[in-house]
């Protein structure tokens, strides 16, 4: 497949064209592919990051206190690109050729460019990710977010921020799909995946990102 960038190609005509299906949200333009070329196996990729990635379990300072994450996380990126959230801190490790590999499939099919990506390990039902936006002024306005799943099944729930009661879509996140969050979905929309009662599998999540300050 050709190179496209966003500048000579109109998002939502790559989008279509890779088998993205707009997900309805308002004021947001995000898009979803239940399965896209990585180069490899779903499967096989989440076994090799598992056992290769420098997981980490960082501490979040939430509403005055400190808890640990319920899940693991690692960070990758180009030189400088670190990331702060959540009174956390990340300096970026260096990019792998596997990370780099998907990095590029992953370009290719959204269109956009990243210098840096963080993975989060939710290593059963019990891992989870509390809603949030990904709005930090490192991102710039209206980032690009292009979201990886691997492994199980696992569905994300989208809460809007600026209607009362809040507007709430779910979406099942399935193993080699991609997610490309976009437009004003940051400011709009706060997403995350709770805790469930099922038991079930390993789910690795990548979320490609450009630090731009």
């Amino acid at each position: 497949m050709a190179t496209h960038s966003a500048e000579t190609l109109m998002a939502g005509d790559l989008f279509k064209s890779e088998g993205f299906e707009p997900v309805p949200l308002p004021g947001a333009d995000v898009r979803y592919a239940p399965h896209v070329d990585l180069g490899a196996e779903p499967g096989w990729l989440l076994n090799v990051l598992r056992e290769s990635v420098p997981w980490r379990r960082e501490e979040v300072f939430v509403w005055g206190r400190r808890h640990l994450q319920p899940r693991l996380v690692a960070w990758f990126g180009d030189p400088g690109k670190g990331y702060a959230y959540s009174g956390i801190s990340l300096i970026p490790e260096p990019w792998t050729p596997l990370l780099l590999c998907i990095k590029g499939f992953v370009e290719r099919a959204s269109g956009a460019n990243f210098n840096s990506v963080l993975l989060n390990h939710y290593r059963n039902n019990r891992d989870s990710i509390a809603p949030h936006s990904d709005d930090e002024p490192a991102l710039g306005p209206d980032p690009t977010i292009a979201s990886v799943s691997l492994g199980e099944t696992r569905t994300l729930i989208f809460r809007s921020r600026r209607q009362t009661p809040p507007l709430t879509r779910k979406l099942r996140l399935e193993s080699g799909s991609l997610l490309i969050m976009a437009g004003g979905a940051q400011r709009h929309w706060k997403h995350g995946i709770e805790k469930q009662a099922a038991p079930c599998g390993p789910r690795i999540n990548l979320t490609f990102r450009n630090i731009v300050r």
